[in-house]
Order: structure tokens, then sequence, then C-alpha cells
């Protein structure tokens, strides 16, 4: 597998998981974005001259050689949540942006059952296909949201396998693009993902797009509540050095 293209232009792979209006949470900040400032981000980036591509434009530019302008960006959403139709996507379509939303295909239109301390409603399968007429894009972010890494070769298999099966069934096109709840893997995950005909996995490793091990470790940026205008500008620009914080992440030899 090759590695990602260190002289190219720095690519910022943006993590968000739910757009909306939060109490301040206590923990796992990381979990929410003020719709206030998802806003404030947005402009950002277009007034900035970035340019918003798509996973695969990211995943040519990288890994081979393909063309990636100077200031590129990637927004991604894990989980699926009702809030990216009810906040997030009228901002993205007012700047003609794209985004690539990961879901849980066993937990389409149901409260997520992994927030036990809170109500989180997910999409349901109609909306998600007002939304891929719009312009959005889905990946798969397995079957049931569980640590890839504790599981069976058996159970893994089926959550990567058939959450492909089951999100194309429900788009009726392929699904290229996969996400590891919690940012967990190890080597075995890795290989099903690749072997399931993914093109891409994405992580918890924080860092620019560049510092990718491959397409199947894609390394990421994650945009948190505490995150004001500054605080974005600042990992835009500037944190694109790897650092593996996340505990649950495991980095595998390529």
């Amino acid at each position: 597998m090759k590695q990602a293209i260190r002289s190219a232009p720095a690519v910022s792979i943006l993590m968000y998981h739910q757009v909306g209006r939060f109490k301040r949470p206590k923990a796992h900040r990381s979990l929410y974005c003020d719709v206030d400032r998802f806003a404030a981000q947005m402009a950002y980036l277009k007034y900035a001259g970035y340019r918003v591509l798509s996973l695969e434009q990211a995943r040519l530019g990288l890994f081979q050689e393909g063309d990636l302008p100077p200031r590129s960006v990637v927004l991604t959403f894990d989980d699926g949540y009702q809030n990216f139709a009810d906040y997030a996507w009228p901002i993205l379509r007012r700047h003609g942006f794209t985004a690539t939303v990961f879901l849980v295909s066993t937990a389409l239109g149901r409260q997520a059952p992994w927030l036990s301390q809170e109500e989180a409603p997910l999409m349901d399968a109609s909306t998600i296909r007002m939304l891929r007429a719009e312009g959005a894009s889905f990946g798969s972010h397995t079957r049931t949201h569980r640590r890839l890494s504790t599981l069976s070769e058996e159970e893994m298999h089926d959550e990567i396998f058939n959450s492909r099966i089951e999100i194309e069934q429900l788009l009726g096109e392929p699904v290229p693009d996969f996400c590891y709840p919690y940012g967990d893997y190890d080597r075995r995950s890795r290989d099903l993902v690749i072997e399931a005909g993914y093109r891409t996995g994405l992580t918890c490793i924080r860092g620019s797009a560049n510092v990718s091990d491959n397409a199947y470790e894609l390394t990421r940026k994650a945009i948190s509540y505490g995150d004001n205008l500054v605080g974005f500008f600042w990992k835009l620009h500037m944190k694109h050095r790897r650092k593996e914080q996340a505990a649950s992440t495991t980095r595998v030899p390529s």
C-alpha cells in the first residue's frame, strides 16, 4: 500500500459528529459543534478559497498523484445524526460544499444506542436518500458501531461487509468509504476493509491526511465544541503533524 505524498499540499480531513445547539459538554467535546461556530467555519473556508474535495478526490491526489489544489479540505461527519440534515447540510449547500456522512446501517431512524446518556436521533432512510439526491455522500460506519478490535473474525466480517451491502441497497449505488467506530481498528479489520472493496478507511488519528500510512488509515482533524474561529484556523493551517492521541486507536504496519 502506498503512503500519502508528503510533498503534496496539506489536505485536512475534518471530523465532525453532531452539529446543533448544545449545553456545554462535560466530556467528549469532539462529539459536538455549535451551529453558529460551524457556520463561521464554513464561511471561513469559502472566504479563504478552500476547495472542498470528496474523499475520492483526496485519495487520488494523495496516493495516485492526482491534482490537489493548494488549499484542500474534506468534510466528514460520523454516525449520521439527524442534526446533520437539520443544521449542517443547509449551511453546506449555501456554500456549494459537499460532505461524507458515515452511517451505522442497522440504526437508521433510531436513537443512537452508543450514546446512552442523551437522546441523539439518527437520520432515517428517506432523509438519507433525499440528501444523496441533493449531493451529500455516504459511507459505512459498520452495522452496530462496536469496537472492531474487540470482535471475532466472523463478527468483524459482518460489521464491515454487510454494512456496505445494506447501505448500497438503500442508496442503489456503490459505497466506497469506511470509517472505524471510535477510531478502533487493528490489522484484521483494516485488511477486511480492503477485502470488502472499500477505497478508503478513516481513523481518529490526528493530523493532515498527508501523514497517513495508506488510504485505509486516513488521519483526520477533529473539530470540537470549544473550537472558535481562532481554534479552527489553528487546526486547519498549523496542526499537520501526526498525533496518535486516542488510546483505542491501533496503528498497524503497512
